[in-house]
């Protein structure tokens, strides 16, 4: 029977190439996104995939997304908490909007995905749950105060959830990515760029395949014994 996974902003960068991965892999999928239509269509032209449009840090906003996409496309057995955003700036200037639209955004919808879908996940006895974290959740960042803390949050909240719920069939894991070759790392100035990547051991960015496949692996039957694990995909440049 096909599973369905449901990725939050899955339209463009990382949340794009991990849905296309679960896609090739044989899962249906379905996607978030919030603001760009343009590029949802695009993205759903071009892969066949469903896009819908909610706002992931509204609790039940996510409670009627996640209850019509189950009931057109199957319960939602693999959700990836992709959707992020960034709004930088040194903390002695940061205004609180900035704190509570990234908080929100990148922390708060992680709760309130992850709620609407697990009663149905304990259930039926399995259940995927994946965070896209960051390598700035883990080791900080100057000018990133709101966007790591959200980011490190994760990682916290994931182990509970993988503690409340392995013996239902669940697991809940993070991947923490590195610089990737996004469109977004690509508007980088060169002489920043170049800063980064002498910074990563391996000596390039990632790719976002690279993190897609993680993401296939964690959703997959191979993986049921691993929950509550971090996976840094960082090149070496930062090792825990």
């Amino acid at each position: 029977m096909t599973k369905t996974a449901l990725v939050t902003g899955g339209t463009r960068g990382i949340g794009a190439a991990i849905a296309r991965g679960l896609g090739e892999a044989g899962y249906q999928v379905v996607v978030t996104y919030n603001g760009n239509d343009e590029a949802a269509a695009d993205f759903t032209r071009e892969t066949g995939i469903p896009a819908r449009k909610w706002d992931v840090g509204d609790y039940g906003a996510c409670e009627a997304g996640v209850e019509s996409v189950s009931s057109e496309y199957g319960a939602v057995d693999v959700l990836v908490n992709n959707a992020g955003i960034t709004r930088d700036g040194m903390l002695h200037k940061m205004g609180i909007e900035d704190w509570d639209a990234v908080i929100r955004t990148n922390l708060t919808s992680a709760f309130n995905m992850t709620r609407a879908v697990i009663n149905g996940m304990r259930e039926r006895g399995f259940g995927r749950i994946i965070q896209i974290s960051s390598i700035n959740g883990q080791k900080g960042q100057m000018g990133q105060a709101n966007y790591a803390a959200a980011k490190a949050g994760l990682l916290g909240f994931t182990k509970s959830v993988a503690q409340e719920n392995a013996r239902k069939g669940i697991t809940a894991n993070v991947i923490a990515p590195g610089y990737i070759g996004t469109d977004m790392v690509a508007g980088v100035p060169d002489k920043v760029l170049e800063q980064i990547i002498g910074q990563i051991p391996v000596g390039r960015l990632g790719e976002v395949d690279e993190i897609a496949q993680a993401v296939v692996y964690l959703a997959s039957d191979a993986a049921g014994f691993v929950t509550g694990s971090t996976l840094s995909i960082n090149g070496g440049q930062y090792m825990t």
